[in-house]
């Protein structure tokens, strides 16, 4: 940093560049040699990025270390974008440019017209200009609109008029983002989702480093690294990247959803908004809660009435998790209570948040998106409740509905009658404590363990809850009284009859 800011002409740049102090490198080069001492050093790789330590990351650091421009391959929300932006960080802090060059020219090496001209008219006192580290991440989303004027460029008849120039010349170009992105990294996310000429305009850049605009001989041997994102599902089935294109990017690398619950919520508590202001009651969401909100996408990828080509993102728990909180919020703020704490219920007013994150095969069409949300919850739940009560005797609290007992809480009763209600039913408080809530706990976060057992006792089936009856007893079907078939031997066979026997 500090060198940089004294060196302002192309005769300073190129002493302290054959003295060694400033690098003179191309992006890769760059890229790389960052990489490796970031490697060296032991410090985070891609700060932010949860639960590919040991799957994406090291493809993409060979993908990087082999100076490969590659592609990342996978479903909505598995931070493909996050992993794009994450490289810039690779980036020196600032690269000597061209003052007021649409391209970022290199002082020493220039590429455009205009800037030959001026290092040839002004030599070693034409001026250097810093550009920082953020400015050089340029980022596209493919869409059917886009031309190859947009990602290219083209000629530009208004700056031909006014300068008085030919329209070959290459003085009359309007340089496309591409070409801006020279010195830096370009990324294009849903790259099937580009036409296949705009495609077809990527060729020279990947296989030779340059572009041509307009048909006219204009080459520009352009320094970028070019990073690309794709759902597999376009990239393999629909086929929209072209052949030659996919040969000439090189490294393809998968990503993933998170493989555990317990990484799933290192990334929802790091992405969703649960820190609020000071407006509000401060925050508390007991880790079974939070197990409840990440098995929910969990149970969501492997239902068979959701669309597994279409993926359900991290999303879903992200914004599970901030209406969670907002429910918890909106009921401590009616029941005056100290801190929101959030409780299992607060899942089901959350339910405008799930409905949306996923795409529903036929059969969960018929059902509709909130029956099935409804029904991920319930087997969110269970299998948490499973893990948590299993080993803990219910028997106590399960008699205690069987014998016409009933509980009618609601997701705005105050922690106060919570643990009223709760008190009456022999067993359930120290049921809550067994099941995590630690002794002493405040009220709220008492209530919520109260509201946990009474919630997996009810997904486990061992129980039930209605809207008219609250919790109460489990009723299983009606059992009707199982009478034999009668034999031939039970049969009475008219007067003068007899019985014969094969």
């Amino acid at each position: 940093m500090g060198i940089s800011h004294a060196v302002s002409t192309l005769g300073a740049l190129r002493r302290a560049v054959d003295a060694g102090d400033l690098p003179h490198r191309s992006v890769h080069q760059e890229v790389r040699e960052n990489l490796i001492a970031r490697l060296r050093s032991g410090a985070p790789l891609f700060p932010g990025i949860v639960g590919y330590d040991d799957t994406v990351v090291p493809q993409l650091v060979n993908a990087l270390l082999s100076q490969h421009n590659f592609i990342l391959l996978g479903l909505r929300g598995q931070a493909k974008t996050r992993l794009l932006r994450a490289l810039a960080t690779l980036l020196d802090d600032e690269v000597a440019v061209m003052p007021g060059c649409e391209l970022n020219d290199d002082p020493l090496d220039p590429i455009c017209g205009a800037c030959r001209a001026r290092v040839a008219g002004q030599g070693d006192g034409t001026p250097v200009a810093w550009l920082p580290r953020d400015a050089r991440y340029v980022e596209k989303l493919a869409t059917p609109d886009v031309t190859i004027a947009d990602i290219v460029g083209d000629i530009d008849p208004i700056k031909a008029a006014r300068g008085g120039l030919e329209l070959s010349s290459e003085l009359t170009m309007h340089y496309g983002l591409l070409p801006r992105a020279n010195r830096g990294i370009f990324a294009i996310n849903e790259l099937p989702d580009l036409a296949g000429k705009i495609q077809v305009g990527l060729f020279n850049i990947l296989q030779e480093g340059d572009v041509q605009i307009k048909g006219y001989p204009v080459r520009l041997p352009l320094d970028v690294l070019m990073a690309f994102t794709a759902n597999p599902e376009d990239y393999t089935a629909r086929g929209k990247i072209i052949t030659p294109l996919k040969d000439r990017i090189g490294s393809e690398i998968r990503t993933h959803y998170p493989q555990g619950r317990h990484e799933a919520m290192v990334i929802t508590a790091q992405e969703a908004w649960v820190r609020r202001d000071t407006h509000a009651p401060p925050v508390e969401i007991p880790s079974f809660v939070a197990e409840v909100v990440e098995e929910i996408a969990f149970q969501a990828r492997q239902d068979r009435r959701v669309d597994k080509r279409s993926g359900v993102s991290q999303r879903l728990a992200i914004s599970a998790t901030e209406n969670v909180v907002s429910n918890a919020e909106r009921r401590a703020l009616l029941c005056g209570e100290a801190t929101a704490t959030a409780r299992v219920i607060d899942v089901y007013a959350a339910l405008p948040s799930i409905t949306g994150k996923f795409e529903m095969e036929y059969e969960g069409e018929l059902k509709g998106a909130d029956v099935v949300a409804r029904d991920l919850v319930r087997a969110a739940i269970a299998n948490v409740a499973d893990g948590c009560l299993s080993h803990l005797e219910t028997r106590q609290v399960v008699e205690w509905f069987d014998l016409g007992g009933a509980l009618h809480l609601s997701d705005t009763t105050s922690a106060t009658d919570v643990l009223a209600y709760a008190s009456e039913v022999q067993g359930l408080l120290a049921l809550a404590h067994a099941a995590g809530v630690p002794d002493g706990a405040p009220p709220p976060l008492l209530a919520s363990g109260v509201d946990f057992v009474l919630e997996g006792l009810c997904a486990l089936k061992k129980i039930a809850r209605s809207e008219e009856r609250g919790y109460h007893a489990a009723e299983g079907p009606v059992r009707r009284p199982v009478r034999p078939e009668p034999s031939v031997d039970d049969v009475p066979l008219p007067a003068g009859k007899k019985k014969y026997y094969n």
